[in-house]
């Protein structure tokens, strides 16, 4: 067609820009070698799944491992699956993880930067002003198919190996600029189609970050750029943003890997440098012997606010993320124990190709590390966090005394070896109920050598001697003292060696005390835990403790 300069006017009166205009409101950006722009592209669906928390914060790792840029673009050309505030509620749920943009849609909802506006919808100008410049390179035309006329082409293309609009199923690709303006006059609506140059005997060739080489077949069809409504699909918009925008790197789903032909088929078409793609592989879930997709609808963990829920605290799930995200970063941390987990190179290269698999009990594992290595004020502040949300009746408890709700949870913190008792906020409550009364379930079952008789002894005696203000040494001396009254020997390694002397040893004289006060045979330092009870409750759980062995006996 001739007249291609004349048929871009009749198509987008109302454009007065060229790309030229664009190219030079959004220059390139001033960084350095090396550095990489990477985004977070949500649309507005209202579901934020671990999935899209981890491809964010690949894109998130990209960008900082280069002292790169990482920002948040808004897709929301799609306004029927649109859900008010759903975007804020994604970035909130990011947020929470440390993925935080330098530019581009910020939590508050603002829009900061230089390369904006970052919401697709607010670009219309910008998206028409290239479908402008494709027509009057012969690149794009109008269609005018019907949605009929559209299915009766599907159906036709049974047979088919490549199914949809190019070749002689493009029945307006080569319509006259009469004819366009025929239909146009005559009010009929139109979506602009890129005229694809693809060759079906020619291959396309790219280099995955993550899954290196990879040979596809080219792109023939022509796609819809715009719609009826000039709204821009997401082929079309992602590729003008991602130029624009100055993007180096697109970390996405690797569901996406079939699009990459017409992707780069579209930079080229465009004029554009073409990003470097990584497509990221699902999460998957071992499931009856086999493995499959993490599914919103069937696995709770799926959807980021799970963890919030449960109590994960985000430094957890962010080492967690990191254990599956680069298969170096579980020897990085044993070199590095004390490291900020910023300071691991994060690498695309060392992702998995074939998809990593959440795995819950390596979580907790992981939480469990994380929590036994913050300081009791820390754990303090984010329990409480959690509970004033999520657990009225723990806040409750924290808020009579918050200084011994603090001293309880500092008990075995903070040395060479920390108990990995929690591994999430959620299991606070259980883990500290001895230590508060109205949680405190009494429990006088004994292990080892403690019988109910050899309890009566112990506890006679330990009652009127133990004291709350001794130290450390002198409160394990008093136990050590009656064990020989008892009958049990102070020394494990004496009572190994000849057991029948012995109704036990100071071992099970402990256990004893450890039940009479916490009703449990396991728990942190008893000595602390006897202190921060104090005397008077010591002594009452002590007596009621004497009072069911006697009965029992």
């Amino acid at each position: 067609m001739e007249n291609l300069k004349e048929l871009a006017n009749l198509l987008f009166p109302n454009i007065d820009k060229t790309p030229d205009f664009y190219e030079e409101l959004y220059p390139q950006r001033n960084l350095k070698e090396g550095a990489r722009v990477t985004r977070l592209a949500p649309s507005p669906t209202g579901f934020l799944h671990f999935g899209n928390l981890f491809t964010g914060m690949v894109a998130y790792k990209t960008a900082k491992a280069t002292d790169g840029i990482f920002y948040v673009r808004v897709e929301d050309t799609d306004q029927k699956r649109k859900i008010e505030g759903a975007v804020e509620v994604m970035l909130e749920g990011l947020s929470a993880y440390g993925v935080t943009p330098d530019e581009g849609v910020m939590v508050n909802g603002t829009q900061q930067g230089s390369y904006g506006p970052y919401v697709q919808s607010e670009r219309k100008e910008i998206y028409q002003t290239y479908a402008k410049y494709l027509v009057e390179q012969g690149l794009a035309y109008p269609c005018f198919c019907s949605a009929e006329e559209l299915e009766e082409i599907r159906n036709s293309q049974e047979n088919e190996d490549i199914k949809g609009y190019y070749g002689k199923y493009a029945k307006c690709r080569d319509l006259t600029f009469e004819q366009i303006k025929k239909n146009i006059d005559a009010g009929k609506t139109w979506t602009l189609r890129l005229k694809s140059p693809g060759d079906i005997t020619k291959k396309c060739y790219f280099d995955d970050m993550i899954r290196g080489k990879i040979e596809m077949p080219e792109n023939v069809i022509d796609v819809v750029l715009l719609k009826t409504d000039g709204i821009p699909t997401y082929h079309f918009a992602h590729a003008i943003d991602d130029h624009l925008m100055r993007t180096t790197h697109v970390t996405r789903g690797d569901e996406w890997i079939a699009s990459v032909p017409l992707h780069l088929q579209l930079f080229r078409c465009l004029g554009f440098k073409a990003v470097k793609y990584a497509h990221v592989a699902p999460i998957m879930k071992e499931d009856n012997g086999g493995k499959r997709k993490l599914s919103k609808r069937k696995d709770p963990e799926a959807a980021v606010t799970y963890y919030k829920q449960q109590g994960f605290p985000a430094e957890s799930v962010n080492e967690y993320m990191m254990t599956i995200m680069n298969s170096n970063f579980e020897d990085w941390r044993r070199m590095n124990k004390d490291a900020d987990i910023n300071a691991f190179p994060f690498n695309l290269k060392k992702m998995s190709v074939s998809g990593a698999l959440f795995d819950m009990v390596k979580l907790t594992d992981v939480s469990k590390n994380v929590i036994s290595t913050m300081p009791a004020e820390k754990v303090f502040e984010l329990s409480y966090e959690w509970a004033k949300e999520f657990d009225e009746k723990l806040a409750a408890l924290y808020e009579q005394d918050k200084a011994y709700a603090t001293a309880v949870l500092n008990i075995d913190r903070g040395g060479k070896k920390p108990r990995k008792d929690i591994s999430k906020w959620s299991d606070i409550p259980e883990y500290l109920s001895y230590m508060y009364d109205e949680t405190y379930t009494e429990n006088y079952e004994l292990t080892g050598n403690a019988t109910p008789k050899l309890a009566i002894e112990v506890l006679e005696l330990y009652k009127n001697v133990f004291d709350t203000e001794d130290d450390k040494d002198t409160w394990f001396g008093r136990i050590k003292d009656i064990c020989e009254p008892v009958g049990c020997t102070p020394n494990v390694k004496e009572f190994k060696q000849n057991p029948d002397m012995f109704k036990g040893h100071v071992g099970d004289v402990s256990t004893i005390i450890r039940v009479a006060l916490t009703g449990r045979t396991n728990t942190p330092d008893l000595y602390f835990i006897t202190k921060l009870l104090g005397r008077e409750r010591a002594y009452e759980r002590m007596n009621k403790a004497l009072a069911f062995y006697k009965e029992e006996k």
